[in-house]
């Protein structure tokens, strides 16, 4: 039985585990968390609607779900010419016959980006928002400021979803406390049309929401530095702020960057349709590790990451004569499909290269992606059937 070693234990990599098992490998998987974190439901952590242990999935229930070994360690070096991994704890590892790199992404060091909190970074930064959050409800008014950065040299690394969608559920929490006056929320972001990745129907319907909640709204200026309670722009405007939430555009992994494998500007993996890492045939990568190739509008994505995951499974087996089939590509899965909630409700936007819509989910919206989080903990531990694309 081949030996695959997989490294990062989220999205991608945990997806990628559990179709390598269900196509007859020996997996184990390196990841620097003992557990599984479900990062689109994480943005009701500030509000208090979630606690930390119902969006996260022991990497040990995983294991024993799936049947893979499972190596809590940091990935501090991989080489290609030498076919090693360089663990900080477990040193060089060399024990395995193909390598899955799934280790994500790092964000852009922007200056005092230490005086900002992202709801897409660690479980304890959200845990931290919503201590702030708390903080500020208690003196009974604050100003919040919410945005994203973008990678000029990747422009699909960004993560604007997630920020939206605690805008808005901070809105309403704090409109159900009765509050929502007392405070200013702020948006800002460089792009002057941040969300146009959703198209433009889903841009006028963003416009809109931010005018009917009271929003302020700052774009296309790009973003000097931060202070402890300011976001300075390179325009001279200073935006205010006792809280400020902000995402950076994503760069690559230092392990993917100070590695002698094909990497773009940015640090991403260069690879082939097929996932397989460019001029590497033992090595293949899946999710915001990568380079995506595609059209302007692509955007880094959850269910693109599994579906790279099961392609690399499905691809392996091919090559080691496990199955019969063509080798798939990952190309073919590039959209963006967004269930967006927004604490009272919600909407659901879809992208490809042949249509694009968004349907409003009045109150139901929100329900949805509350029974979505279920499903999707469930489905993970197999305890449900898998439906494809969720």
């Amino acid at each position: 039985m081949k030996k695959v070693l997989v490294l990062g234990g989220g999205t991608a990599g945990i997806e990628s585990a559990i179709f390598l098992r269900k196509e007859g490998f020996d997996v184990e998987i390196v990841s620097n968390r003992e557990f599984f974190y479900i990062y689109p439901v994480s943005i009701w952590i500030p509000t208090g609607e979630v606690d930390l242990e119902d969006i996260t999935i022991s990497l040990k229930e995983l294991s024993k779900s799936h049947g893979f070994k499972v190596t809590i360690d940091e990935v501090e070096g991989i080489s290609a010419s030498e076919k090693k991994v360089f663990l900080k704890n477990s040193g060089e590892r060399s024990d395995f016959d193909y390598l899955v790199i799934a280790l994500g992404q790092s964000k852009m060091k922007h200056e005092g980006i230490e005086h900002t909190l992202s709801i897409c970074g660690s479980p304890q930064e959200a845990l931290k928002i919503k201590e702030r959050i708390q903080d500020l409800i208690k003196k009974g008014k604050g100003k919040i400021a919410f945005g994203f950065g973008g990678n000029p040299k990747a422009k699909e690394a960004v993560r604007g979803g997630p920020v939206f969608e605690i805008l808005f559920n901070v809105h309403n929490y704090l409109k159900r406390l009765g509050i929502r006056d007392n405070f200013e929320l702020i948006f800002f972001a460089p792009m002057e049309k941040p969300g146009a990745r959703l198209g433009e129907k889903a841009l006028k319907m963003l416009d809109k929401m931010f005018e009917k909640m009271g929003i302020k709204k700052f774009t296309g200026k790009k973003i000097k530095r931060f202070t402890k309670n300011s976001v300075e722009l390179e325009d001279g405007t200073v935006i205010e702020a006792d809280l400020i939430l902000f995402t950076p555009g994503g760069t690559g992994h230092p392990a993917v960057k100070n590695s002698d494998l094909p990497k773009t500007e940015a640090g991403f993996l260069k690879i082939e349709d097929t996932c397989q890492v460019l001029n590497a045939e033992n090595i293949y990568a899946a999710g915001d590790v990568v380079a995506l190739e595609g059209p302007e509008w692509k955007a880094k994505q959850g269910h693109l990451a599994e579906m790279m995951g099961r392609i690399i499974a499905h691809n392996l087996a091919v090559k080691e004569g496990l199955k019969e089939g063509e080798l798939k590509s990952y190309k073919e899965h590039i959209n963006i499909l967004c269930l967006m909630d927004m604490g009272d409700g919600g909407g659901l936007a879809y992208r490809s290269e042949k249509k694009a819509f968004l349907i409003p989910l009045p109150v139901i919206g929100h329900y949805l992606k509350k029974g979505w989080g279920i499903y999707y903990k469930l489905s993970k531990l197999g305890r449900l059937p898998r439906i494809p694309g969720m």
